[in-house]
């Protein structure tokens, strides 16, 4: 049974520190298994193709059972086959590392109709489905295969939700880095919300890929709390 061999990782300091990382999730929820032996026993339940009935065991009482879902997607090699298994899922996922932590590889090799879900997943009043939309465009469409027009893909959201707009911070901080004559109007004509907007700038000067000219331009840019 999968949530055995989950226990029988279970590290208990491990799980008080992470308890603290993910305040929405009661620590009771939380076994305690570290994100490489996770990953290891993902990539061994999925060669040995006896996670099936797991996937469709949802909700899971466990955040290291959400963890492990997300991992063993992420190992799904056909597209259609992972895509289906992640609008199942998305819908449970109630937690920013969940959220994070799920970067199936097949997504790589197939940009063109992936384009077209991350736009419907971050339209989501979901959170999870938001954020997690956010951070596929981040991942996969700053480098290569950017077009402008992407940007405005999160530009257009506007959320009270911290972890959507923290997303967004981060996505326009890693856009400035590896897009920055395309992404710096976004600041420069307040295209952001303003607590996402100098959320970016502060982002952006902790990166070692912004230069130093470039972050005293992002501190000129910093918005008054009282607008």
């Amino acid at each position: 049974m999968i949530r055995e061999k989950l226990f029988a990782l279970k590290d208990t300091k491990y799980a008080e520190f992470h308890a603290r990382l993910i305040p929405s999730v009661a620590s009771e929820c939380i076994i305690g298994v570290r994100v490489p032996q996770l990953r290891l026993l993902a990539r061994q339940l999925y060669k040995e193709r006896v996670y099936a009935n797991f996937l469709d065991e949802l909700p899971h009482t466990y955040y290291d059972e959400n963890m492990l879902h997300g991992l063993i997607i992420s190992e799904i090699k056909d597209y259609d086959t992972c895509i289906a298994e992640i609008e199942q899922f998305l819908p449970f996922v109630n937690n920013w590392a969940v959220c994070d932590t799920m970067s199936p590889g097949v997504f790589k090799t197939h940009k063109e109709p992936l384009i077209e879900k991350i736009r419907i997943w971050s339209q989501s009043s979901h959170v999870y489905t938001c954020r997690f939309g956010l951070k596929i465009l981040m991942s996969h469409y700053l480098d290569n295969d950017f077009l402008p027009e992407y940007l405005e893909i999160p530009a257009a959201i506007h959320s009270e939700e911290y972890y959507v707009n923290m997303m967004i911070a981060w996505f326009f901080a890693t856009a400035l880095a590896k897009q920055w004559d395309t992404a710096l109007p976004y600041l420069e004509q307040n295209r952001l919300d303003l607590w996402t907007h100098n959320k970016t700038i502060q982002k952006a000067k902790e990166s070692f890929r912004i230069t130093e000219e470039q972050k005293l331009l992002l501190n000129s840019l910093k918005r008054s709390t009282s607008e």
